[in-house]
């Protein structure tokens, strides 16, 4: 048994590579500590103990954690294994990393991914992949520098060799190749995620090939199947140089996973990735083959999409329970302390995150216990219905000239209808005729309108009360958050017809309305904010444009304008911004609206004289310009809260802010936005002046 000290002398960690030991640690921490964690990353159990006797007794016991880079060294194939495990663990906690890197534990471990002993192997490469995921960008780049990739491709290649003994029947569920390749494809992702000089490794040393090698193990082990596919999902996102090298035997591997049936939500999220991998890939496809391939990548997200977690995960959870009180009563007690308090302290340390092709964050479910079964079901289900819906804003906010060539090039009938006649069907970002029709056929929009909602009560009441499924919660707020960005998009590339007219976009206005206002006050979280409040915005300008009538309130719009300007997050106050002028135009132009436009027009001031980013300020000028361009109401609210010497005050300052901060804290382009807002000011200015002397 090894064991060392962590933190402030309060939290011990073992190692212990029999049962007996884990058994015994098991029945003296009822007795001795607080907090009981465990996790294996090999053979070895590895437990973290929060202690609540004095530091003086811990210190009788403590084993330096600095050792462990030695170790990797040492002549023995179980103490380089046990050194890789201790490494694995502890650089979870994100203050143990730059003590790693010092001593060049990336340089000692990157030789140990080809040891000469399996179990060294696996090991290392889940030390080396939980640095990657914990210590973010800086982290990867610097393990890519120290030439990592040289020995994971050699791994890679190997470990697809010994594939072949995996389809001979064993005790064991999987073979060792492949539960080496799992770490290692994980830990490609990371580097190809964060490092672009990673992705362009990959792309130069064919190991492309190798990780569709690992996806098509789909049928003898999803798990590592879906890794690679989380692999391919991310390198061939605006990849060109990747296009070039895929091949039919690529395409076809990712559609045969498209036409499987496997039951299960590790199934379903890993057809779900092979769908993103196509669309991606949709440049590379033969033409003959697009629109069929088309109907399939949507069919898959629409299935996904059809599956209600508010009602799977409660059922999940009873199975669950259900299990542990049939089990017997040592396997029952060994489930709980194996996950409950796993889950908790990685949450607690800043575990590994994956953030990958968007932002899947808090996708823990390839890091739990494999007996865990039903909760890493929960988390495949809502990390499937999460990477749908970003791939659905990818199809609607694409600029790829691509899908001008899917939608030229397509021969199915919907691509015909459109030439006879529906070619019209141009959104305000071009979406394709093609993606517009396979979008309605598979009905979309009403899907992604049903996941904006709240998630369920009774799913969130049961992973409430069962701590290691708390982070279910996170991950059901972001399923709803996506949604929400999802109908952002949606509305901005579709038209109202398509949508279901004048009376759809009402329900849907009166349920975004439900969800900001619904609640005793306005949601907090700001990720929430940005995505409804983008999603309000779309949906004002469209309903805007159309002169439809909408439900929500003044009084209401306001409350959201005072809850943005508390928001940091510079999208929220800007989306804020937009809606108050959207409203404000549209109620322009009706009559007895003066006293409204006062309101709204001193929000918009407010905004524009203090907010402290450029950008908002901006957007709160090019909303007044709006507002009050025309009309005899706004020239009577303009008048009444001195509209004319607040914007001839505020034109200096904006101007020299511009000047002052502008080059060394935006972007060229919004820069460029800025100066237009400037130029606008002017003008507008002019324009109320002579309406002054009228």
């Amino acid at each position: 048994m090894l064991f060392w000290i962590n933190g402030q002398h309060s939290k011990l960690i073992f190692i212990c590579n029999d049962l007996a030991s884990r058994l015994r640690l098991s029945s003296w921490t009822k007795s001795n500590v607080g907090d009981f964690c465990f996790c294996s990353p090999g053979k070895f159990n590895i437990f973290a103990v929060t202690v609540n006797f004095p530091a003086g007794v811990i210190q009788l016991w403590t084993v330096l954690i600095g050792q462990s880079p030695d170790r990797l060294q040492s002549p023995s194939a179980d103490v380089r294994e046990c050194a890789c495990a201790g490494i694995s663990r502890v650089v979870q906690q994100s203050q143990s990393i730059p003590g790693f890197l010092q001593r060049d534990a990336v340089r000692r471990l990157g030789p140990l991914l080809l040891d000469g002993s399996l179990a060294v192997r696996e090991t290392a490469a889940g030390a080396l992949r939980n640095l990657s995921a914990c210590g973010g960008q800086e982290v990867c780049e610097d393990m890519v520098k120290r030439d990592v990739m040289t020995p994971l491709t050699a791994l890679l290649r190997e470990c697809c060799v010994g594939f072949d003994g995996a389809t001979v029947p064993t005790k064991d569920p999987k073979n060792h190749a492949e539960n080496i390749a799992n770490e290692a494809v994980n830990l490609l992702w990371n580097l190809c995620e964060s490092s672009n000089q990673a992705l362009s490794l990959f792309n130069k040393s064919g190991l492309l090939d190798v990780v569709v090698q690992c996806l098509e193990r789909h049928p003898h082990n999803v798990e590592l199947a879906t890794s690679a596919a989380h692999c391919l999902h991310t390198v061939s996102e605006d990849n060109p140089e990747l296009l070039c090298s895929i091949n039919g035997d690529v395409h076809g591997a990712l559609e045969g996973l498209l036409l499987s049936n496997e039951p299960g939500m590790a199934h379903i999220l890993l057809r779900t990735l092979a769908a993103g991998t196509l669309w991606n890939m949709k440049g590379s496809l033969p033409a003959a083959r697009q629109a069929q391939t088309l109907t399939a990548v949507l069919a898959t997200l629409s299935q996904g999409l059809d599956l209600d977690a508010g009602e799977i995960i409660p059922q999940l959870h009873r199975a669950e329970a259900a299990r542990f009180k049939d089990a017997p009563a040592e396997s029952g007690m060994e489930a709980h302390s194996t996950g409950e308090p796993a889950i908790e302290e990685m949450k607690e340390e800043g575990a590994a995150q994956h953030v990958k092709n968007g932002d899947s964050g808090d996708d823990f479910s390839d890091l739990l216990p494999r007996e865990m079964e039903e909760l890493r079901e929960a988390a495949a289900l809502l990390t499937a219905q999460q990477t749908s819906l970003e791939i659905l804003v990818n199809m609607c906010c694409s600029d790829d000239p691509s899908d001008d060539e899917w939608e030229e090039s397509s021969s199915s009938d919907e691509s015909e209808a459109a030439a006879d006649g529906l070619s019209s069907l141009m959104s305000p970002l071009c979406l394709s005729a093609e993606v517009h029709g396979a979008l309605i056929n598979h009905n979309i929009p009403e899907k992604v309108l049903k996941k904006t909602q709240f998630p369920k009560q009774e799913a969130m009441d049961v992973c409430h009360q069962t701590p290691y499924w708390r982070t279910l919660v996170k991950k059901m707020q972001r399923v709803q958050s996506r949604a929400l960005t999802c109908l952002h998009s949606i509305l901005s590339a579709m038209d109202s017809e398509s949508l279901g007219g004048a009376e759809a976009l009402q329900q849907a206005a009166q349920h975004l309305s439900s969800l900001v206002f619904g609640p005793p006050e306005i949601p907090k979280d700001e990720e929430f904010l940005e995505a409804v409040t983008s999603a309000m915005r779309s949906l004002l300008q469209m309903t805007s444009s159309k002169n439809i009538p909408l439900s929500i309130s003044l009084q209401q719009l306001m409350s959201l304008s005072e809850a943005a300007a508390r928001c940091d997050v510079i999208s929220v106050r800007v989306n804020a911004v937009a809606i108050l002028g959207i409203t404000g135009s549209t109620l322009a132009k009706e009559k007895d609206s003066a006293q409204t436009l006062q309101m709204i027009g001193s929000g918009l001031l407010q905004v524009a004289t203090n907010d402290a980013d450029l950008v908002v300020n901006g957007e709160a000028l090019d909303a007044l310009f709006d507002v009050f361009a025309d009309g005899k109401e706004a020239e009577a609210a303009a008048r009444s809260i001195q509209l004319l010497p607040v914007l001839k005050t505020l034109q200096p300052v904006f101007k020299a802010k511009i000047r002052k901060a502008g080059r060394d804290k935006y972007s060229p382009q919004q820069l460029c936005v800025l100066d237009n807002v400037r130029v606008n000011l002017r003008r507008f200015i002019g324009y109320l002046e002579t309406l002054a002397k009228k």
